[in-house]
């Protein structure tokens, strides 16, 4: 074990610290890189000039909500290449108002509207100017202008990729119609992949649900791991001059010569993770207890012998891999690209396949194959096994939650479905089952109330004066509550959720049109990101009749798990 720091010794002779004291553990996979700024810009001019020749919608598809240094600074040059001629003309004014183009168009059009009228109209006029004379633009929301470019995270790759290329290979456009686009992903390691399924749809078409295979992810995300653990190590050069990782020794370890303006980024592996990484994925394959568990699985790393991080960790993992008993696995390393054709064939042929990946392709995979099957990632879980034990649980959000907040706020109808939130619930509560039988009772009924609730298709709509989230709520409750009351293992617990069940029931229609009724109006949740916890309740449970019913349960005989 010993120490680091990163410093840039620039070309003036000045030594900047800018991150100091970075632990180092044996074993651990330190590893570091840069994106060149300038050619970045020039890769960006490139691919708007060739989708205005082909004559199709420029995209831009980033993760600015995960990668959160490196992505904005990438949307912003984005954002100047488009509009450069906007920049070479009101630079200066930008800069007098303090324009941060890594917010994107919404933040020139927020500081403008402090202008005199003439100056601000010119200003959009030049704006709007350059959507004729460069490619069009894929919109995010057509009726209200709002363009890919106005906001850094309203675009989110893992969503806008695996839902534009399951809707044909499309995007809107400023007519609110759907059109052919470019994809532009500035991320060599990561667009291949996204690259590989487009040709295997044009290829083969679209997924079948019926009969797609399944494909689970084993992830690298322990103890900060890899990209998403990099924030506080990814810096944008001041100036012209050398970024590089010193031990504390003195020995330099990494090093990088970079320009003013350009990206850097290094980030670590812990070695304890990928051990747990590599014993996961054998034991996820041995397994195999999802569907088709009659048919072969298999198990691929995905891991690219071109690229010096992965080169280090193909060794690791055949290293680690002796450790275990891999009699009659198949379990295999490929590139990304050739991983995701496997993947998707095998896919295609119902057969299923564990993407045993690092910490990015985990994220953007769980949502990649849920919305090719289903259109959303909602309806996925993730079992997240702890080093120290215990587990993490979650669901997708492929994106879409920032759209359903503002539906929500704007006319109370809220059409988040939480169908991963209620297997997640019953996958932790049934994880106590071993040390607590009231648990696993729960979990088993839990799970047969989701089935009757997809079955019933009690699944919230899109549109206002509909089922939303809070009546799919009722329904799991209820469901939930008769399954306990009809269980033979624990008496106690039947004779709790009896009259619960019963209640649900009894109060059916004034419930629903209580759920209903409440939507239409626009609702103050006190905030967006940090809500205020009274009104989000008020807003949340709208129901008298069904508040009663459930504080009634909290009040009675004690059937929680203790």
């Amino acid at each position: 074990a010993t120490e680091a720091r990163i410093e840039i010794v620039a070309d003036d002779g000045t030594v900047t610290v800018l991150k100091d004291k970075i632990a180092l553990k044996a074993g651990e996979v330190l590893d570091a890189t840069f994106m060149n700024c300038k050619l970045l810009q020039e890769f960006y001019d490139k691919q708007i000039d060739d989708a205005k020749e082909k004559d199709v919608l420029f995209s831009l598809h980033l993760k600015a909500t995960m990668m959160k240094i490196s992505d904005p600074i990438m949307f912003g040059h984005c954002v100047k290449a488009y509009f450069k001629d906007v920049f070479a003309k009101h630079g200066a004014t930008f800069k007098r108002l303090g324009v941060d183009v890594n917010n994107g168009l919404g933040d020139v059009y927020k500081k403008i509207a402090s202008l005199p009228d003439a100056e601000r109209q010119q200003i959009e006029a030049d704006i709007q100017a350059t959507y004729g004379k460069r490619a069009k633009m894929a919109m995010v929301d057509s009726h209200k202008g709002i363009t890919n470019l106005h906001v850094p995270s309203d675009i989110i790759i893992d969503n806008s990729m695996p839902t534009a290329i399951r809707g044909g290979g499309k995007m809107w456009n400023i007519d609110d119609k759907e059109e052919d686009f470019k994809a532009t992903i500035p991320d060599r390691c990561y667009a291949t992949v996204f690259h590989e399924v487009v040709e295997f749809c044009k290829k083969n078409g679209a997924f079948d649900p019926k009969t797609m295979g399944a494909c689970p992810n084993v992830g690298l995300m322990a103890q900060k791991a890899e990209e998403y653990g990099s924030h506080p190590t990814t810096f944008e050069a001041k100036k012209d001059g050398v970024i590089r990782i010193v031990e504390s020794s003195g020995k330099v370890l990494l090093g990088h010569r970079v320009s003013a303006g350009d990206i850097w980024r290094s980030c670590q592996t812990k070695d304890d993770p990928i051990k747990d990484w590599v014993k996961l994925a054998v034991h996820r394959c041995r397994e195999n207890d999802f569907p088709n568990k009659d048919k072969p699985c298999k198990a691929i790393f995905w891991l690219d012998s071109a690229r010096a991080h992965d080169v280090v960790l193909i060794g690791k993992v055949q290293e680690y891999l002796k450790q275990h008993d891999t009699r009659g696995l198949d379990i295999e390393i490929m590139s990304p690209v050739e991983a995701t054709r496997q993947t998707c064939q095998r896919a295609k042929e119902g057969l299923n396949t564990i993407t045993v990946t690092g910490n990015v392709l985990r994220d953007y995979l769980t949502d990649l194959f849920p919305i090719l099957e289903l259109g959303t990632s909602a309806k996925m879980l993730s079992v997240v096994p702890m080093l120290a034990g215990g587990g993490m649980y979650e669901t997708g959000a492929g994106g879409s939650a920032p759209k359903h907040v503002q539906q929500f706020e704007k006319e109370g109808h809220l059409r988040w479905d939480s169908l991963g939130e209620y297997l997640a619930l019953a996958v932790a509560i049934g994880d106590q089952g071993d040390v607590n039988p009231k648990a696993k009772v729960l979990a088993e009924c839990l799970d047969k109330a989701v089935g009757t609730f997809l079955i019933a298709n009690k699944n919230p709509s899109r549109k206002v004066k509909e089922i939303d989230n809070r009546g799919s709520h009722y329904w799991v409750a209820r469901y939930w509550s008769e399954e306990l009351s009809q269980q033979q293992q624990d008496r106690g617990l039947s004779a709790v959720f009896d009259k619960t069940a019963k209640d649900l029931v009894a109060s059916e229609e004034k419930i629903l049109k209580d759920l209903v009724d409440c939507q239409g109006p626009a609702v103050d949740l006190g905030g967006y990101y940090k809500v205020d916890q009274k009104k989000a309740d008020q807003a949340m449970r709208p129901s008298e009749t069904l508040n009663k019913i459930i504080t009634a349960l909290e009040q009675g005989a004690d059937a929680r798990v203790q």
